[in-house]
């Protein structure tokens, strides 16, 4: 409590210093306020740039729960002019918190409309993406043993000491894992976590120690946990990057685990380049921009009719029952449930 006390107290002093120069600076600048995951290939930028005659500035903010944190405490005098990379899980927070403006792009006819939550229009799906548990298949193989095919396999003695977690209460992906446990068990989701904290489950802060450091299927790592949190696009990822490329994935994907994560952008209240907001917007929805997603941010495109990259298509697994939970029960329940898993596991 203390840690998370004095992080609000830090991004206080940061909005209260930012909010004196909100907005972009010049009118032919549009700021983008994001996460430190967003990427963007070049030649898309510089197409933006080109089609709009604008600078695009891109601000990132840390987490998503941090940028939204930060729009929070900007509300109406924000650092930029368009906020993306706000999910499903921090939707109801941002817009019960007024930080957004009602924009219908004319492309959101192009996007699956499932991932339409909001019919205010104040945040427009830009990507998809799934939450799920992945697994080392040479460490099950070489060891004679099936692999994990749900999330109550974890608890089985037979997975003992193989299972390491984000914290939700400093991970998108651990709180998107919290809340896979919630939506499948439902009141006995504690249970559950008594079972996997009994059965040697690891905890850490964040995705990179976790699947860097702690996974043994990540490339290079010396970890020796075989299933970690992460997402059903990471084994295409884990392709992509090898020198030379397999020829097929190291890593599968637990798909009854999976947890839907849908990203938003949306134009700040405020925004001093309100215009350039809104064609920043249409850019995010436009097939440029859908088709750079995957290989830039590892996560699928909204728009339904956005070419895939072929690692995507091979690898890649598309759940088709995701777990997920209403945004309203997610934003009441948030704070209470992240206590809870703290009291069952860490303490």
């Amino acid at each position: 409590m203390i840690r998370r006390a004095a992080l609000g107290a830090l991004l206080v002093a940061v909005a209260v210093a930012a909010a004196g120069c909100g907005g972009s600076d010049q009118p032919n600048d549009v700021v983008l306020v994001t996460h430190d995951s967003f990427a963007i290939s070049p030649d898309v930028k510089k197409a933006f740039e080109e089609e709009s005659g604008m600078k695009l500035e891109i601000l990132k903010a840390g987490d998503a729960g941090e940028v939204v944190t930060r729009a929070l405490l900007t509300a109406g005098n924000p650092e930029g002019d368009v906020l993306f990379g706000f999910d499903n899980n921090l939707l109801a927070r941002a817009l019960a918190g007024d930080v957004l403006e009602s924009y219908k792009p004319p492309d959101l006819a192009s996007v699956d409309p499932a991932l339409v939550l909001d019919p205010g229009h104040r945040a427009t799906p830009v990507d998809r993406g799934d939450v799920c548990l992945n697994y080392d298949k040479g460490w099950y193989e070489s060891r004679h043993i099936p692999p994990p095919r749900s999330l109550a396999d974890l608890a089985h003695p037979r997975y003992r000491d193989q299972l390491v977690v984000e914290n939700p209460a400093t991970s998108t992906p651990g709180l998107a894992f919290m809340l896979a446990t919630i939506a499948e068990f439902g009141d006995g989701w504690k249970d559950y976590w008594s079972k996997l904290r009994a059965n040697g489950v690891l905890v850490v802060d964040g995705w990179e120690d976790a699947y860097y450091s702690r996974f043994s299927g990540s490339a290079g790592s010396k970890g020796n946990r075989p299933v970690v949190v992460s997402y059903a696009s990471s084994p295409p990822a884990e392709v992509i990057f090898a020198k030379p490329r397999p020829s097929t994935a190291p890593t599968g994907v637990v798909e009854a685990s999976c947890f839907r994560q849908i990203e938003f952008a949306g134009v700040l209240r405020g925004a001093k380049n309100v215009e350039g907001a809104r064609k920043l917007v249409d850019f995010m929805l436009s097939k440029r921009f859908q088709e750079d997603i995957p290989l830039q941010m590892f996560v699928f495109p909204a728009r339904t009719d956005a070419a895939l990259p072929p690692e995507f298509e091979r690898f890649a697994v598309v759940p088709a029952h995701p777990l997920e939970l209403p945004p309203a029960e997610i934003d009441q329940n948030r704070e209470s449930w992240v206590d809870t898993w703290t009291d069952t596991v860490v303490r």
